[in-house]
C-alpha cells in the first residue's frame, strides 16, 4: 500500500512525520506523493495560530475531495489540542494524539480489518518521557531536522502549544549520538537540532544544550550544526561562550521576540523584558561577528496601545534583525489571552502586520545588501529556477551559485557573494584561495 504525508508547521513537526513515515515503511508500506492517489494519506497539524488550523481544516476537506478512497491520518498538534477533534475534522478516518501516531501501523491494520473510525487522543503526562524516534535519513533534503526536545513549560498567555505537546522532556545524549552517527553515515552534512522549547534541553536530564552542540560537532562527517527556535530567557553570555568556541555551529540564531514593548510582554507572560533582549542580541553580535538574528513578532495582542506598538516597532528596527516572521494575534481557545479584555479588531491587527511586514523587508533586504563582497561557505541544496544551483551559508543566507550543477548537490563551496540580483536574491562566484584568506 502506498502512504503520502502532508505536513503543516515548524521543524519538530517535520521530524515527527519523518519518524511515522519511517514506521510505516518498515510495516511494508510503499513511500508517495500526496497527488499519487495514495492509499494512506497523514496529514501533521499545527495548531500555533487560527489560520495553521483553518490550513489543516483546508487540506483535510481538499485531500478527501480529491481521493474518495484513501484512508485519511490526522495527527499533530491540531489533533492533540481540539477537544472537538472528531467533529471538527470529520474527514478524518483516523485522528491520532502525539502520544498515539507510534502505533499508527496497528492502527492501520485494525482499521482496513473493520473499517470503523478511530479518535485516539491520548493526554500528555506529568513525568512523561522523551519518545525516542530516531531519525535515519531525510528523503529530498540536504539538511535532517534532528528532534532533541519536546514539549514547553513557560505557558505564555497566547499559547495553546504547552497543551498541545505536554512538559519538557528531552531526548539523552547517548541516544542523540547514535541518531547523529547515523545521519553522517547518511551523507548529511548539515544537522539542525530543534525542540519545541529547544533552550530548555535537558533540564529534565541534567545536561544542557551547550552539551548536545558539542556532540553534534564532535560526529565525523557533520560540518555544520544548526539550532531551531530559541527563548531568550533562556540564554545568557556564559552560554553564548562556550557555543562560541564550536567550530561547526552555525552563526544563525533565531531567537523569539513577540513583542519589543515591556507592556505587551508582561501582558503576554513572557519573561525578559526588550532590554534584557537588547543585552542577548549585543553578546550574541560580539561573539558571532557574522551572526544573523532572526526572530517572531505577534501584533495586534490584546489591549497593545498605539504606544506599544510603536514602541515594538522601534525596538525592531533598532536590533536590525536578518529576518521577521509576523504574525497578528489570533485567539487559541483555552489560552489566557483569549479570554483578555481589550481585544483589538481585525482592521486594526491586520494594519498592524502590514506595518511590522513592511519594516520586516526593509530589514531584510539591508542584511542582504550587507551580505554583498562578503565569502563564505556554501551547501549547495537544489537546482534554481534561473539556473545554477542555490543553497545556504553558514548564516543561513540564501545564495545562488550560477556555475553550480546537480552533481554538486549536498557539497560545501567557498563562494564569494557578489550581488543582489533584480529579484532581490543573492548571487555568488566560486572564491579563489587569496579571498578566504
Amino acid at each position: 500500500m502506498k502512504v503520502a504525508f502532508y505536513t503543516i508547521g515548524c521543524k519538530v513537526n517535520q521530524a515527527d512525520s519523518q519518524a511515522i513515515r519511517q514506521k510505516l515503511l518498515a510495516a511494508g508500506y510503499t513511500p508517495a506523493e500526496p497527488e499519487e492517489n495514495p492509499d494512506v494519506l497523514v496529514l501533521n497539524s499545527c495548531a500555533v495560530t487560527a489560520e495553521s488550523e483553518r490550513k489543516t481544516r483546508q487540506k483535510l476537506r481538499h485531500f478527501r475531495a480529491i481521493n474518495r478512497d484513501c484512508i485519511l491520518v490526522l495527527t499533530g498538534c491540531s489533533a492533540q489540542a481540539n477537544p472537538n477533534a472528531a467533529e471538527d475534522y470529520a474527514e478524518a478516518d483516523l485522528i491520532l494524539g502525539h502520544r498515539d501516531a507510534k502505533n499508527l501501523p496497528a492502527l492501520l491494520d485494525a482499521y482496513l480489518r473493520c473499517g470503523e473510525r478511530t479518535v485516539m487522543i491520548s493526554s500528555h503526562q506529568r513525568g512523561e518521557v522523551f519518545e525516542d524516534s530516531a531519525i535515519e535519513c531525510f528523503p529530498g533534503r540536504t539538511r535532517a531536522n534532528v528532534k532533541i526536545e519536546d514539549g514547553c513549560d513557560r505557558f505564555c498567555a497566547y499559547c495553546i502549544i504547552p497543551y498541545a505537546r505536554g512538559r519538557v522532556r528531552s531526548k539523552p545524549l547517548p541516544a542523540l549520538r547514535t541518531e547523529l552517527e547515523t545521519l553522517a553515515s547518511a551523507g548529511f552534512a548539515e544537522i539542525v537540532l530543534v525542540g519545541i522549547n529547544l533552550s530548555a534541553y535537558g533540564s529534565d536530564l541534567g545536561c544542557t544544550l551547550c552539551e548536545a552542540v558539542e556532540l553534534a560537532g564532535s560526529i565525523s562527517g557533520i560540518k555544520r550544526v544548526r539550532l531551531g527556535s530559541l527563548e531568550p530567557d533562556l540564554l545568557n553570555a556564559e552560554i553564548l561562550q562556550i557555543l562560541s568556541h564550536c567550530e561547526s555551529l552555525c552563526p544563525h540564531f533565531h531567537i523569539s521576540l513577540q513583542s519589543g514593548c515591556d507592556n505587551t510582554l508582561r501582558a503576554m507572560r513572557r519573561r525578559y523584558t526588550a532590554a534584557e533582549y537588547r543585552t542577548l542580541a549585543c553578546e550574541i553580535f560580539a561573539r558571532f561577528p557574522d551572526a544573523a538574528l532572526t526572530t517572531d513578532v505577534i501584533v495586534g495582542f490584546p489591549g497593545e496601545s498605539d504606544e506599544d506598538f510603536a514602541a515594538s516597532l522601534a525596538f525592531v528596527e533598532e536590533i536590525a534583525f536578518a529576518k521577521v516572521h509576523v504574525f497578528p494575534f489570533s485567539p487559541r481557545k483555552g489560552t489566557p489571552a483569549a479570554e483578555m479584555a481589550h481585544q483589538l479588531p481585525k482592521a486594526i491587527k491586520q494594519e498592524r502586520a502590514h506595518r511590522m511586514l513592511a519594516l520586516a523587508e526593509r530589514l531584510r533586504v539591508q542584511f542582504l545588501a550587507a551580505q554583498v563582497g562578503k565569502t563564505a561557505q556554501l551547501l549547495l541544496e537544489q537546482p534554481h529556477p534561473l539556473g545554477g544551483m542555490q543553497g545556504c551559508t553558514a548564516n543561513y543566507t540564501p545564495v545562488r551559485l550560477p556555475e553550480a550543477t546537480p552533481e554538486m548537490q549536498n557539497t560545501l563551496q567557498p563562494i564569494k557573494i557578489t550581488a543582489l540580483d533584480a529579484c532581490g536574491g543573492l548571487v555568488g562566484c566560486a572564491a579563489t584561495a587569496g579571498q578566504l584568506m
